[in-house]
């Protein structure tokens, strides 16, 4: 670019023998888009979008009468320009084209533009602005028609250093991967979709974020707004549509509070532990905000959440405890953020400490109180122990029947969330309060107990029976592939003890519950919706978190599926490589939906229609430009393993397994 006169930029848009004579080409000269013609050795530019409806006229055609009079006519509806003059013919519209000026330098063709205005602060720069002082600092998403002008917002949001862009192939992964964010951080990340098919693309995932109460920011465009209603292309009813699965959606009109509506948005996000949504019609995304409107933030928006228990309850639940011997604690999802304070009540109780599926990692499993995952996913230990107490401490479980907490005990619960409380089933004393201050409370209050029985030497009794059971499924072999017993023994040896784990929905997520021995890894995982297809991205919005937020950066991200879920969005893989996202991914291939065929046998059907036609998903990740090795022999497993966990991108381990043994 070279400035001339101090009037005119210059910017070089073509070669000289890039166009050939009669043809059109689209250009672009800094921002602004253009249709470049070359007639009769003569080049001219207009304004590439038609003002009938916005058609590429670059892409159209150059058409010459018998008059000799030549024109450009428009691809979308066949409107005519004169490319000299930028007239329609007969000059029977007043909307004629912009000429740009043009030079036929000896190095190229030049195009000449003004300087451009200084950008006019627009309502979603406000709001952009606005979301990022919510500490919303990533987003997934996939820019499109009826989102540019939001788009753009983020993008001056992203110049300035503030907010993280990825863009994604699918938006059911932007979903899955802000899910998956959410539930590392207990922050939310924001998805980026168009209006219509892209907005309704992200329901799986923002389903499985709002049933495991993380929170997550969706930003979808919509239509003009004056053509709401009648049904425009792309139009449906996103209001209706997002109304089951967010928990506040609203649409931003040109009299909106704009600042105030992201602030809603960000808070019932934050606050609810939920979905949040932003509808934006294309023609108020870039609308000038007026200049006494700023952004706005979370200063004075947000309370304490350190509730603690009301007296009685806490008495009652002392008295309870005072009469137990052997109480156990179970440990939910939802007590994540408390486990310092829940393990110490646990060590002054000697009561072993279980887990939720969901909550496996929390505790490592080489604590001395540590009994593993109870449940369908879980160990023998852990029911061993549910089978022999006397009382039930529940921190932050909401009591799933996978997990199988049984109602025939007496059950001390505590939540923050007052429907979790005696969700299913009455408990004995449920006590609404923080789960740390509670325990804290708890553990103060039951100093000098002395009828608790150690339950620490039967708890390490337990874990030798059952790690000799593991160690005995290690050399099963029917010559179908790699058994789960070492495929997860391996992994549990190699993992590094501050690895993030997405794992998948399916026998290879039974198999790392009950094989994995966590060392105090995050491990996040569709709870409720139990999507498949769920690991890999959301392994990519664990992996943005790295970046964002300091106390996760440099810790090793890792996702484990099936060859089923990694099928659901394995054009993801391409996303991982263009971000270079470290994340291993590990996939157990049995070439079928093998939790499928296992109910199918269970329930004494016929396994029908659950066998899977896979590529080599090895190579596919060498094609990618990531690194794929597979590996069918158990003694090649752990320095495969090692050599992908060292790579410093997208790396995939393809294991060849047996459906059989999990």
């Amino acid at each position: 670019m070279t400035n001339i006169n101090n009037r005119l930029e210059w910017h070089r848009v073509a070669d000289v023998d890039e166009l050939p004579q009669g043809r059109v080409k689209t250009v672009t000269a800094g921002i602004h888009s253009m249709a470049l013609t070359h007639i009769d050795g003569e080049y001219t530019a207009m304004d590439n979008r038609c003002p009938h409806q916005g058609g590429p006229l670059g892409e159209g055609s150059i058409e010459i009468g018998k008059d000799g009079q030549c024109f450009l006519r428009c691809p979308w509806h066949g409107w005519d320009f004169d490319p000299k003059t930028g007239r329609p013919p007969g000059g029977h519209e007043d909307s004629g084209q912009t000429l740009f000026p043009v030079e036929a330098r000896e190095d190229g063709i030049y195009v000449g533009l003004e300087a451009d205005a200084e950008h006019t602060t627009t309502v979603t720069d406000v709001m952009a602005e606005t979301m990022t002082n919510w500490g919303v600092t990533t987003v997934f998403g996939m820019v499109g028609h009826s989102n540019l002008g939001l788009a753009d917002a983020l993008r001056l949001q992203e110049k300035k250093g503030r907010l993280n862009y990825y863009g994604i192939r699918h938006e059911g992964a932007a979903a899955f991967a802000c899910s998956g964010y959410a539930k590392l951080t207990g922050k939310p990340a924001a998805c980026l979709t168009i209006a219509g098919p892209g907005a309704t693309n992200l329901m799986t995932g923002l389903w499985d974020a709002k049933v495991d109460r993380a929170p997550v920011l969706a930003l979808t465009g919509q239509v003009d707004a004056q053509v709401l209603g009648p049904g425009a292309f792309q139009e449906i009813d996103l209001a209706a549509a997002f109304a089951p699965v967010a928990r506040f959606s609203q649409t931003v009109l040109h009299t909106s509070k704009h600042a105030e509506l992201m602030t809603l948005a960000c808070k019932n996000a934050l606050v609810e532990r939920d979905v949040a949504h932003l509808i934006f019609p294309d023609d108020v995304q870039t609308l000038p905000a007026d200049d006494t409107v700023s952004a706005s933030g979370p200063q004075g928006r947000v309370a304490a959440s350190t509730i603690a228990p009301a007296g009685e309850a806490l008495n009652d639940a002392v008295a309870l405890i005072r009469k137990s011997t052997r109480p156990i604690v179970i440990v939910g999802y939802g007590a994540r953020d408390s486990m310092d304070d829940i393990i110490g009540l646990a060590d002054r109780l000697n009561a072993p400490v279980l887990t939720t599926f969901k909550a496996k990692g929390q505790i490592p499993d080489q604590h001395p109180l540590a009994a593993g995952v109870l449940g369908r996913s879980g160990t023998p230990v852990a029911s061993w122990f549910m089978n022999e107490c006397d009382l039930i401490l529940a921190f932050g479980t909401s009591f799933s029947n996978h997990t199988g907490i049984t109602p025939k005990r007496p059950i001390i619960q505590v939540d923050f969330d007052r429907m979790t409380l005696g969700k299913f089933h009455g408990v004995t004393i449920p006590v609404w309060a923080e789960i740390g201050v509670t325990a804290r409370l708890i553990k103060d209050a039951i100093a000098g107990a002395t009828q608790l029985v150690d339950q620490r030497p039967e708890n390490a009794e337990r874990w030798a029976i059952w790690r000799k059971e593991k160690q005995n499924r290690l050399s099963d072999d029917a010559g179908a592939g790699l058994n789960s017993a070492v495929v997860f023994a391996e992994l549990s040896d190699v993992v590094p003890d501050d690895a993030i784990i997405a794992v998948d929905v399916g026998n290879n997520t039974y198999s790392f519950g009950r094989y994995f021995e966590s060392r105090g890894q995050r491990v996040l995982m569709s709870g409720y919706l139990g999507s498949i297809g769920f690991a890999f991205s959301a392994a990519m919005g664990a992996w943005a978190a790295t970046q964002d937020q300091a106390e996760y950066r440099g810790r090793k991200v890792i996702s484990v599926s099936g060859d089923g879920g990694f099928g659901q969005y394995m054009g993801e893989f391409t996303t991982a490589v263009k971000y270079n996202m470290n994340i291993t991914h590990v996939l157990l291939n049995n070439s079928q939906l093998g939790k499928i065929s296992k109910e199918q046998k269970a329930g004494e059907w016929p396994v029908w229609q659950t066998s899977l036609h896979n590529p080599s998903f090895a190579a596919y990740a060498n094609l990618c430009g990531g690194k794929g090795i597979r590996v069918t022999k158990a003694e090649k497993l752990r320095p495969v393993l090692n050599e992908m966990l060292a790579h410093p991108g997208p790396a995939l381990v393809e294991i060849i397994t047996d459906a059989d043994l999990i």
